[in-house]
């Protein structure tokens, strides 16, 4: 059953949001290779620079918990780790 999250990360500061936009080629890159992984779109707020709007769809459950597992051990993951995010997931 695939599996969607949307919604944002949220910087604290715009220095924190340009470290965002430096790490992220790197990590649609390699988020997009994963098995499992359908879509997966990151986009800078203009209007907010410090807010990215996130589109994720995984082919299931698994995959995503995949893509947490890598994520989160990356230079990505360690990175980002206290930014806040809005997500919301839903499966079907």
């Amino acid at each position: 059953m695939p599996l969607t999250l949307t919604g944002f990360l949220i910087c604290r500061s715009l220095e924190e949001a340009d470290r965002v936009s430096y790490l992220l080629p790197e990590h649609i890159r390699l988020t997009r290779a994963e098995l499992g992984c359908v879509r997966f779109e990151v986009w800078r707020s203009r209007a907010d620079p410090v807010r990215y709007a996130v589109h994720e769809i995984f082919t299931s459950r698994e995959a995503f918990e995949a893509h947490q597992l890598r994520a989160g051990a990356s230079e990505w993951g360690r990175a980002t780790r206290g930014i806040p995010r809005d997500f919301q997931i839903s499966e079907g």
